[in-house]
């Protein structure tokens, strides 16, 4: 017999696919890569599914999963490969003036986003873009809260610098 909790376990992973591969392609940078990677999560929470506290966050915790799959490969390859996010210019359809604005907003904070250091992506990844806690993302990159807070806070102060320096922009002027 199968305990429930194992049933949530396999019918809550397909639910979580797109959050985890989004997480995986800003990690590793690279499409085919994060496939593995999430394919990889999913055996691993499959195989380890009696590990899974009943109750608690699925979704975290398959995080946590590829967190520690993502690091793993790191080690083993010794490479911080990627070729980028998916090129947003070929991801965001502009469909009227008011979608265009926003996905050319999308656009500047993607490429903003993906100059940040890997830590400081990882955390507004999943502080901003998944919802988590700053504690439940402490644990998934197993890292103080503190530091969280830290590299959001260094993430925060550079952005704002970056909207300071394109609002000072005249109209014409180059950047």
């Amino acid at each position: 017999m199968i305990d429930d909790s194992h049933e949530n376990v396999r019918s809550g992973i397909e639910e979580c696919l797109p959050r985890l591969w989004r997480y995986a392609l800003v990690l590793s940078r690279n499409p085919t890569l994060a496939e593995d990677l999430v394919q990889a999560t999913c055996l691993r929470a499959l195989e380890r599914q009696q590990q899974f506290q009943a109750g608690s966050n699925l979704r975290a915790w398959l995080f946590t999963i590829l967190s520690s799959i993502w690091k793993n490969h790191l080690r083993s390859e010794k490479v911080r490969a990627g070729a980028g996010f998916e090129d947003p210019e070929l991801v965001l359809v502009a469909d009227g003036e008011g979608a265009f604005e926003t996905n050319n907003m999308v656009r500047r904070v993607l490429s903003e986003v993906e100059r940040l250091p890997e830590a400081q992506r990882q955390a507004v990844l999943l502080v901003y873009a998944e919802g988590f806690t700053y504690r439940e993302a402490a644990h998934i990159l197993d890292v103080p809260i503190g530091t969280i807070m830290s590299r959001l806070s260094a993430v925060r102060a550079t952005l704002s610098v970056l909207s300071t320096q394109d609002r000072d922009k005249k109209p014409g002027q180059g950047g």
